[in-house]
């Protein structure tokens, strides 16, 4: 399943999870105020002043090509399956994959760091003693496409547009940005809140910089086919509505030779098909529709990549290792329907899914059961609470279920029949202890309603996934089915909470921060388009977030959030799913790329920090 992430342009936005910390500091200043070229957290800067390039990319790559793929991470309204906008930022619209290439922020990740940012469009930035205001020194040499300049009053611009109009994720992110202000051409002064979230300057600094002309005559929260004016390393290209988009390479790009884009952005034309069915998709990329896929679904792993191109060789498959933190995936209950609203019930669909049988049988085993929000990481709580763990859990004894202070809870294991009856009838327990009973086979809620449970999906291939757990709840009395809508229904439902059952990822990065609120918080429970599709809405939980985004240490982030995993557990807001710690791709051999991707990489480094090689490509059109 594909979660909401981020390019490297926008790593430090929500689905990825953002970076910080309270103390955040210019590493390579030895007092707090000092000018510095970048930003990290818990530690020191990797890079120095005066450094090249990233370790991880390629300095020389050559220039060229086509690079074609179908999207794999969305971000704020973007969709895997269609778009019909070029405002990517706001709630209207399906916007278009790939706007983030062409603008530009204030400052860029380093993917061999946890948690670090180096200069793009400002070339320092000098962080006042009470922490509470960042000035930006912009680089003189920025310019739009136009040619125009970009200063610090478009960037105060973008950051106070997109706090009032932006996404409803942006909004929640930048809630502790009280204001950013023009000092003059070169200087912009952010000022956030006492007590603000720690990556909130971290998020601020990766936010995309429009034109404050561009938007003098045109409204900034309309959904619009107008390609708006940015400074990034691509611009729009052609493109059809819903079925494909091109990205073409900004050849006199201002920003080309900064350390933080040599060996970037490579190919002369970035392309993204968009297919509404995952099986068409792969007929699709064997046709040489599209030249790379980054496979999902392990049963086309398994038994697809048989077809000619791949027996002969102009066909690549390779296995890359995912080194961050998978998140979650899940099916989450919408808890804000009566009906799901006890936590016995949720428990009991909990026990109808066979995850052993259904990896076996329709994941031909290439997944591990996911358990926490923060799989793949050492925020995973496990065994009995520390006495650190403790010591935030206690206030809240008596409000929480006891187990939060026992062994934290982790899916069943079933006996891989696909129907263990074990299971079921603990399932048929639970459903009675919360009052609903069976009538003529049919399990009844309170008001003497049939039970019945709706999968939202927006794509056919997850249908396999969900029959024998279908079968299952029908054992128990639940009348359940699926709901296959297309795209735009899909997140329009989602978005005003109108579901059962959808699946999601949680996606967290190595240090997480801000982005926790709208995935678990009331407040985001609360609002329209938040990841919080559970509607969990608990104070204990409230406050653990609140502890999270307070550490001063990275230890005493990992005991919050290992405390927060413990009673987010204990309220079976979820089915969890499966996590793969790797990244299995296909390619039409013309690419190369750096040996691995970076350690704390979103994906696999493509297309940013891959090129076309030539020669690969003229063996290619020979093989024909």
């Amino acid at each position: 399943m594909r979660g909401p992430l981020f390019s490297r342009r926008q790593t430090l936005g929500l689905g990825l999870g953002a970076l910080g910390a309270i103390s955040l500091r210019p590493a390579a200043a030895s007092e707090v105020g000092t000018e510095s070229h970048g930003m990290s957290v818990f530690g020191d800067l990797k890079y120095p002043a005066d450094f090249r390039h990233f370790d991880y990319i390629n300095p020389d790559a050559p220039k060229g090509g086509l690079f074609s793929t179908i999207p794999s991470i969305r971000a704020y309204n973007q969709s895997f399956q269609t778009f019909n906008s070029f405002n990517a930022f706001i709630l209207k619209g399906e916007g278009a994959k790939g706007m983030e290439l062409t603008f530009d922020a204030l400052m860029a990740r380093a993917n061999d760091e946890p948690d670090a940012m180096y200069g793009l469009a400002a070339k320092s930035v000098r962080i006042s003693p009470d922490k509470l205001t960042y000035r930006f020194t912009m680089r003189p040499e920025a310019r739009f496409r136009d040619g125009s300049k970009l200063t610090a009053h478009d960037v105060a611009f973008s950051l106070n547009t997109l706090k009032e109009k932006g996404h409803p994720l942006i909004v929640v992110q930048l809630r502790d940005m009280v204001k950013a202000e023009a000092l003059d051409d070169a200087t912009v002064a952010v000022t956030f809140a006492p007590n603000r979230a720690r990556d909130v300057p971290l998020y601020v600094a990766s936010l995309p910089i429009f034109s404050k002309a561009y938007y003098a005559t045109r409204p900034f929260e309309e959904s619009t086919t107008d390609i708006p004016l940015g400074s990034g390393p691509y611009k729009v290209g052609r493109f059809e509505i819903n079925r494909y988009v091109e990205f073409d390479r900004v050849k006199d790009y201002w920003a080309a030779d900064l350390p933080v884009n040599r060996g970037s952005y490579n190919f002369d034309t970035v392309r993204y098909e968009f297919y509404r069915d995952r099986d068409v998709a792969f007929e699709g990329f064997t046709g040489k529709n599209y030249l790379y896929r980054e496979e999902f679904t392990a049963r086309i792993w398994a038994t697809r990549y048989d077809f000619p191109a791949i027996k002969d060789g102009r066909v690549k498959r390779e296995t890359l290792p995912d080194e961050l933190p998978s998140g979650g995936q899940g099916w989450f209950f919408n808890t804000r329907r009566d009906k799901l609203k006890d936590p016995r019930v949720r428990e009991a669909v909990i026990n109808a899914f066979d995850f052993e049988w259904t990896n076996k049988t329709v994941m031909y085993g290439a997944y591990a059961r996911t358990v926490s929000p923060f799989q793949n990481s050492d925020m995973v709580a496990t065994g009995l609470p520390s006495p650190e763990e403790l010591k935030l859990l206690e206030p809240f004894r008596g409000q929480v279920p006891d187990e939060v202070f026992g062994q934290p809870f982790v899916p069943p294991v079933s006996d891989g029949s696909g129907q263990d009856r074990t299971l079921l009838r603990k399932a048929q327990q639970l459903l009675q202890d919360a009052k609903l009973p069976i009538k003529d086979g049919k399990r009844l809620l309170p008001n003497g309603e049939i039970f019945t449970l709706e999968f939202l999906l927006d794509e056919p291939s997850f249908q396999p996934h969900h029959a024998t757990f279908i079968k299952n709840l029908g054992q128990l009395g639940i009348d359940a089915s699926i709901r296959l809508i297309d795209a735009v229904q899909y997140r329009a439902r989602v978005e005003a909470f109108d579901f059962d059952v959808s699946i999601m990822r949680l996606s967290m990065s190595p240090t997480p921060g801000d982005s926790l609120r709208p995935y678990f918080t009331s407040h985001a429970a609360a609002t329209r388009g938040s990841y919080n599709l559970a509607g969990v809405a608990n104070p204990a939980i409230d406050a653990l977030v609140d502890k999270a985004i307070a550490a001063e240490t990275r230890a005493d982030l990992t005991i919050a959030c290992r405390a927060l995993d413990r009673v987010f557990r204990a309220g079976r807001y979820w089915v969890p799913q499966w996590f793969r710690t790797n990244h299995p791709i296909a390619y039409w051999d013309q690419f190369a790329h750096p040996p691995r991707p970076a350690r704390y990489a979103q994906g696999t480094g493509a297309p940013d920090n891959w090129w076309y090689d030539p020669n690969k490509a003229a063996k290619l059109e020979q093989a024909k």
